[in-house]
């Protein structure tokens, strides 16, 4: 699985600061989230200046192509696609003209009616230059601004008509605006330091700076920031936020606060609460690398069972390794991932990780581990089923594909060739993450979606929309 993407907008007070380096370590920070394209842009008091390519963070931008984006407002994004394919024209922030000059934006999550959307712009003159859902926000967001020049109004537009998960930054001139969709199905944080109000997808990239965390942006809430001052509007919500539950499963990083909570403790709760459900009398608990190291430390913590690291991964096989042939599996998932004999053979082994989707990598490493002397090898898992498709903004396998969609427990067990399986409960993960049912995306777990989906079943309650007019 893979989340979408990453954003990042910094207004400074200091009118001869240069943002674009802040904005790059910010990005660094948030790389876990889309590693396909990286792009940066920045109001230099005339124009909109961006660069933005394909790839990392580190191979898009160097000391050169930093210096030539200079002022003291801007905004960044890295880019994993799930709507519009993955290519340059996709790639954010993407910008279009309004008036004199342009309108910069960068956008983390998927809009369901983007095509319903785009045709209605079309049949009213506009023309798309990308296939990415943020073209259709962006433009949404510039009609309005044309009719009423109030950006207040111009982000309500967009929560009226846009349906599905959205993070969002905008640069317009020297103002950075942001906005999170009325469900708060991605994060979205503000922080400070001394001079910069720092707008990002997670509490790291505010971290890198040295900065302070002042609060999530709320479900429905727009910021402004310009000039290094920052306003709250609260322009609408749903009945029940839905929080995405595997912000906390999987893709926020561990030392991310997201929505009060630290991620980090979220997930020893989650394999504490494994240990509880699914206990067993192993030699040791180990972790699949590296996503399921802390919930390992919680099922270890819980069980008493001894922690020891038992495979070991490749770190620098990275998002350009191609597999050499269908008869290399095997040998690409060993340049991946290697055991530790000697902490393996003979051991009955506890081994965790976040997530099971297609069973394919599942299977490989549980047959490495085997192979290299375990005794059994028990595997404990940090989410329910996956039984459902995504359609928030997450890149996931279709029905067809979810190996839980089709099987039992018993007949995933099978097809992965564990002694035992075992899966956090719906009610175990609800009560380490801390938040309430009714208030988290469940969707690709329960089959149960917060917003309308055609051909799929609606939680009903959140469907009711509050809007909130500002003084």
């Amino acid at each position: 699985m893979q989340d979408k993407c990453g954003v990042v907008g910094i207004s400074s007070e200091d009118p001869c600061r240069n943002v674009a380096k802040s904005i790059y370590y910010a990005l660094y920070a948030l790389q876990h989230r889309g590693q396909e394209s990286a792009g940066i842009s920045v109001y230099d008091g005339k124009v909109v200046r961006t660069h933005k390519a394909m790839g990392l963070v580190a191979e898009v931008f160097n000391n050169s192509r930093i210096g030539a984006l200079e002022g003291p407002t801007g905004i960044g994004h890295v880019r994993y696609s799930t709507t519009g394919e993955s290519a340059i024209k996709n790639s954010q922030p993407i910008l279009v003209k309004y008036k004199d000059s342009s309108v910069a934006i960068a956008h983390n999550g998927n809009l369901v009616n983007a095509g319903k959307l785009k045709e209605e712009l079309e049949a009213e003159g506009e023309v798309f230059h990308s296939t990415s859902d943020t073209e259709v926000m962006a433009r949404l967001f510039v009609r309005a601004m044309l009719e009423r020049e109030d950006p207040v109004e111009a982000v309500r537009t967009i929560m009226r008509k846009a349906v599905g998960s959205y993070s969002v930054v905008l640069l317009m001139g020297n103002t950075v605006i942001a906005a999170r969709d009325p469900l708060g199905i991605k994060p979205l944080c503000v922080g400070k330091t001394d001079s910069d109000v720092i707008i990002a997808s997670e509490s790291v990239a505010i971290d890198t700076l040295n900065g302070t965390l002042v609060r999530d942006v709320r479900p429905g809430e727009m910021v402004i920031a310009r000039d290094g001052d920052v306003r709250f509007y609260q322009l609408s919500r749903y009945q029940c936020p839905a929080h995405c539950v595997f912000e906390y499963i999987y893709f926020s990083r561990p030392d991310s606060i997201m929505d009060g909570r630290l991620v980090y403790d979220v997930r020893v709760r989650i394999g504490a609460t494994l240990a509880e459900e699914y206990p067993y009398d192993a030699d040791t608990v180990t972790p699949v690398p590296d996503s399921g190291i802390t919930f390992a430390i919680g099922y270890h913590q819980r069980s008493d069972i001894k922690y020891r690291e038992c495979l070991m991964k490749n770190r620098y096989i990275g998002r350009t390794f191609i597999m050499p042939g269908q008869e290399m599996r095997e040998i690409a998932v060993k340049l991946k991932m290697n055991t530790i004999r000697p902490n393996i053979e003979g051991k009955r082994i506890i081994m965790v990780d976040d997530s099971i989707v297609r069973g394919t990598t599942s299977r490989r490493i549980v047959d490495m581990v085997k192979s290299a002397g375990a005794k059994e090898v028990h595997v404990r898992i940090g989410s329910p089923p996956i039984l459902a498709p995504c359609y928030m903004g997450i890149d996931m396998a279709t029905r067809e594909e979810l190996i839980a969609a089709h099987k039992t427990v018993a007949g995933v067990e099978a097809v992965i060739n564990a002694d035992s399986l075992g899966y956090i409960s719906h009610e175990g993960l609800v009560r380490a993450i801390g938040i309430p049912r009714d208030q988290l995306c469940m969707g690709c777990l329960t089959g149960v979606y917060p917003i309308e989906i055609p051909g799929e079943v609606c939680r009903l309650a959140q469907t009711k929309i509050t809007e909130y007019i500002p003084e």
